[in-house]
């Protein structure tokens, strides 16, 4: 099941600058569909892992979810059909899924907890079409040197932690923490870029 010639665009399930960055780096054009948030949030996008779900599996059931609901919002929005891109990123440490800090002080106590020792950053990606899903999963290893208590109060008063999960971004002022990475650069940002063009081929996007 490919895509038509008249289909030359997809929708970004995102609100992550990072992503639309990432996906604009590519050469895909794309347009972005936007979730509700906060008290109005939608269920099917809820964020809470459940109970002993893995990581990997945590990931991957989240980009699918939020794939699935931006096909339907789509409907509801009588929108042009097109291709949903969705992804969803975490953090493991120590077997235990870590996501977007609550607040300054939860920020301070994750990047404390990252100091002087490697974790896992996993990405999966989903694309929703014509009643078809695909997935993949990006897992890379990052290692942060020792950081000093003063080092991550600036760190999270510069207020970058805040909206990404682990509470940094690699693209920003927390490289400088970084001592080693062992996989995919744009997967830690937030959108592997090897699996997600693998995806988007594989529905016949044209790539040219």
């Amino acid at each position: 099941m490919n895509l038509t010639s008249g289909f030359q665009r997809i929708y970004l399930a995102s609100r992550s600058p990072r992503r639309r960055e990432l996906l604009t780096q590519i050469g895909v054009h794309f347009d972005t569909l936007i979730f509700r948030t906060g008290n109005r949030a939608d269920p099917e996008t809820d964020e809470t892992p459940l109970p002993g779900e893995a990581a990997e599996a945590y990931v991957l059931r989240l980009a699918r979810a939020k794939a699935e609901h931006g096909q339907r919002l789509i409907g509801w929005r009588k929108l042009m059909t097109q291709p949903v891109l969705a992804a969803d990123t975490t953090l493991e440490v120590d077997g235990q899924i870590i996501g977007k800090p609550a607040d300054p002080v939860d920020a301070a106590a994750i990047l404390k907890r990252l100091s002087g020792r490697s974790h896992r950053v996993l990405t999966g990606v989903a694309v929703d079409f014509e009643g078809r899903v695909e997935t993949a999963l990006s897992i890379s290893a990052v290692r942060f040197r020792e950081l000093s208590e003063a080092e991550i109060r600036l760190y999270v008063a510069s207020g970058e932690p805040m909206d990404k999960a682990g509470a940094y971004g690699i693209q920003g002022r927390a490289g400088l923490f970084i001592e080693h990475i062992a996989g995919s650069y744009s997967g830690i940002m937030g959108l592997p870029l090897c699996e997600t063009g693998n995806l988007l081929k594989a529905f016949g996007y044209p790539f040219n």
